[in-house]
């Protein structure tokens, strides 16, 4: 997964976060997407999460030395795989809700802190039938900050 945004093949560009509300069923304050500006329908895409210090968890993680928790950025990763399902699947599956299955490989390599500019990379390793599973990296000015490896099963509200 490269940090280059390539013009999507299917149409999809800069997806705002009006369209995200319509894709996901996510909303503030647990939305950790603000656009997605690379979707390649049924292979991957890059969200992007724009941290700032109003981020609700920053209160208490840690007030004296605000981090993103890992498990948010997983969560991040997450969100942007959900964005790339419904773009797979079409209008029908907007809104449908992603429920993990499994996270594996899970590792943080350095802070995320308010002020940056996070770059989620999705890309789709397979799926059979409703149950997918993704590989995920978050990236700051091109380093990698947390990768992953998890599952996820789309399902009807």
């Amino acid at each position: 997964m490269n940090d280059a945004v390539n013009e999507p093949s299917s149409g999809y560009s800069d997806i705002d976060i009006m369209r995200i509300m319509d894709l996901i069923p996510h909303r503030y304050p647990f939305l950790l997407v603000d656009k997605v500006v690379q979707v390649d329908p049924n292979v991957g895409c890059i969200g992007i999460k724009n941290v700032t210090i109003n981020e609700p968890f920053f209160a208490g993680h840690f007030p004296q030395r605000p981090v993103m928790p890992g498990v948010l950025i997983i969560e991040s990763m997450a969100q942007t795989a959900g964005c790339l399902v419904v773009a797979t699947l079409g209008p029908e599956s907007e809104g449908k809700l992603v429920y993990f299955m499994t996270v594996d490989n899970a590792r943080f390599r350095r802070p995320v802190v308010p002020g940056e500019c996070m770059k989620v990379h999705v890309k789709k390793l397979r799926n059979r039938g409703n149950v997918w599973k993704f590989e995920g990296q978050a990236k700051v000015n091109g380093l990698l900050v947390a990768e992953a490896t998890y599952s996820a099963m789309i399902l009807d509200h």
